[in-house]
């Protein structure tokens, strides 16, 4: 009779655990939530995402071309993508619908892909002692109405809330926003900003501004970008320029105070761009900014048939506490590395009774500025002078007033970066350099909504600059010898301890 209910009891019990495991499956089924405990919440979506997808009048159409036989590392990616969608499809209210699909062994599938944009990819793998290939697709198709939006190869989850978000943004607002790049006068081309203004050319309508061909600088541009003039611009080409600006055209001026040729020679510059500038109250300084070893970015030099690399105090590294927190466009970044910077001031007394300021970036209080002559030499030993904090990235929003007597002046932005290497060749895919390029931009064209998304992608987390090499060196040994060193001192401290107890029961 005891066995019987015994026996009674143990089924009731795992009943009921089978019962509470139905139940907490069903709601969860039900009830969307979960528990992200990702820094920067990759696999939550963002108030901007969830702002698009409730505004959705019509539906959008999500298509993931993941191969099944992809090799083990992207086995994780897949699943990554479907949670990521699904919380695309439990906020959309029904109006976005995501198929998964295998174009494996489908010709025509695989040809409409290729006529598309998505490519058939290929992968070795190491397989029964020998190397062989497998082909696959990691691509993905975001369509609304009779348009649709590719995103080629999905590599990883760090950027793709941004990309389907921004797809979405695109598909649904009919309209491209317009920005201008400044050509001629030596100024740097898309040409050699390359990937920056690929990066823009996702989101916005980039035109070439010639202001020797314009009567006027077209005020439907959001944004005009001047990046680096080596020639002087002449009085009729500025005059276009406050003219844009008095009629609330924005500006992002990425330019310095000394150039530098090829020959690590250089010269201060005058283009006529920093009077324009000054008159509206923001000086680009005839300087540069230098920073302490450990707050540098590292560079390489050739020296005959060899190259080395080396912490460059001439390229200052801008870590979490060099940026304005309070402002979206720099708040999640921690390490920019500007080359060659000169510093900024702003004289409020030229700004009118109403404006703001955002100091975006500042170089630390260990930097000091150089003049006057310049020793570029990166194996010297650098020695401060008057360490100083200096401002390396301002944006300033007023009623700038005209130095050409433009009365009527409504409110623009300028913003101005003490430096333009940074967003230009390989140099832009430096460190947070892409991401900081592309936001300040978007903050000056867009209403920044996307910024907040883009910024979840960064990666980078340098160690805290402000520490000694020798604590750098100590953290490393800690970091590689640190949890061997603990197993071995709790295990000998076990063996003894349990040594001296068997001795004194021995007594």
């Amino acid at each position: 009779m005891k066995k019987i209910k015994q026996r009674s009891e143990t089924y009731v019990t795992l009943l009921s655990i089978i019962g509470i495991i139905i139940l907490v499956n069903f709601f969860s089924y039900k009830i969307f939530t979960r528990l992200d405990l990702t820094q920067n919440k990759e696999f939550t979506v963002s108030a901007v995402t969830k702002n698009t997808l409730k505004n959705l009048d019509d539906v959008v159409n999500i298509k993931v071309y993941f191969s099944k036989n992809l090799p083990s590392q992207f086995i994780s990616l897949r699943e990554n993508v479907g949670d990521i969608l699904d919380a695309y499809d439990n906020y959309s209210s029904g109006n976005v619908r995501i198929e998964f699909i295998d174009p494996t062994d489908d010709e025509e599938l695989a040809s409409s892909l290729y006529a598309q944009g998505i490519p058939e990819l290929q992968f070795e793998v190491f397989e029964k002692d020998q190397m062989q290939l497998v082909r696959g697709y990691m691509g993905m198709s975001i369509g609304y109405g009779s348009d649709s939006e590719i995103i080629p190869v999905v590599q990883d989850t760090k950027s793709l809330e941004y990309q389907i978000t921004l797809a979405i943004k695109k598909l649904t607002s009919g309209e491209t926003i317009k920005l201008g790049l400044l050509n001629g006068y030596g100024s740097l081309d898309r040409e050699s900003l390359g990937g920056g203004i690929q990066k823009l050319e996702e989101l916005y309508e980039v035109v070439d501004v010639d202001l020797l061909s314009v009567e006027e600088i077209d005020t439907s541009l959001k944004t005009l970008i001047i990046v680096s003039p080596k020639e002087e611009i002449p009085e009729g080409g500025l005059v276009k320029i406050d003219a844009y600006v008095a009629k609330g055209g924005n500006l992002l001026v990425l330019d310095e105070g000394v150039a530098i040729d090829e020959g690590l020679q250089a010269t201060n510059k005058n283009n006529g761009l920093n009077n324009l500038l000054t008159n509206y109250g923001i000086k680009i300084n005839n300087d540069m900014v230098l920073e302490s070893k450990a707050n540098s970015g590292v560079a390489s030099f050739n020296q005959g048939f060899f190259t080395f690399q080396t912490s460059y105090s001439y390229w200052p590294k801008i870590a979490k506490d060099g940026f304005d927190q309070d402002n979206s466009a720099v708040s999640k970044l921690e390490n920019v590395v500007l080359q060659w910077a000169s510093s900024i001031d702003v004289d409020k007394t030229k700004l009118g009774e109403n404006y703001n300021i955002s100091y975006l970036a500042k170089s630390s209080d260990k930097s000091w500025r150089q003049t006057g002559k310049y020793d570029l030499n990166p194996q010297q030993t650098f020695t401060p002078n008057k360490t100083q904090t200096s401002n390396l990235a301002v944006d300033v929003s007023a009623k700038f007033k005209s130095p050409y007597g433009i009365e009527d002046t409504i409110f623009s932005r300028i913003l101005v970066v003490g430096d333009s290497d940074f967003a230009s060749g390989n140099l832009v895919t430096m460190a947070d350099n892409l991401v900081f390029f592309q936001n300040i931009t978007d903050s000056l064209s867009l209403d920044g909504d996307l910024i907040e998304v883009r910024s979840k992608g960064i990666t980078s987390r340098p160690i805290e600059t402000d520490i000694s090499d020798g604590q750098k060196v100590l953290i490393r040994y800690l970091n590689v010898f640190g949890v061997t060193v603990l197993v071995l001192t709790i295990g000998l401290s076990r063996y003894f301890l349990r040594k001296k107890s068997r001795f004194v029961d021995d007594l």
